[in-house]
């Protein structure tokens, strides 16, 4: 058991650092602009304080951090160039212990998602009870 939660830490400690790579790598000027588009997503998402499946709801809270979180890393890790990703990791590697950006924008937009599914749902609701 506590073999298998040092693989768990180790696992998320590897994938904060990938995602900071990405985020070092987003900055690099030989990162192609679709590769750019792809790290920006995931890491404006990685970042946000706001999930797009909130953590409180029971056992689908967390799919998007085990799920859809690695599947986003994967393919911007296959978008960016092999040099700048190893530089980019070297670096996110002797970063990753101070301070981690927050990117707000990232997280007005998860929440105007929200807001709007929310609103979809009281209107689809509200035309139901009319009938």
């Amino acid at each position: 058991m506590k073999q298998s939660i040092q693989r768990w830490k180790a696992w998320a400690n590897r994938l904060k650092i990938e995602i900071y790579a990405l985020y070092l790598a987003y900055g690099d000027p030989r990162t192609p602009w679709h590769a750019k588009v792809v790290a920006a997503c995931v890491v404006g998402y990685a970042f946000s304080p706001i999930d797009l499946i909130p953590d409180f709801i029971p056992l689908v809270g967390y799919l998007d951090d085990l799920l859809l979180l690695p599947l986003g890393v994967a393919l911007a890790l296959r978008l960016v160039p092999r040099d700048v990703l190893s530089e980019s990791r070297e670096r996110a590697g002797e970063l990753v212990g101070q301070s981690q950006p927050v990117n707000r924008l990232a997280g007005v937009v998860i929440l105007l998602v929200w807001a709007a599914l929310a609103g979809l749902a009281a209107w689809w609701g509200m035309r139901i009870f009319k009938r």
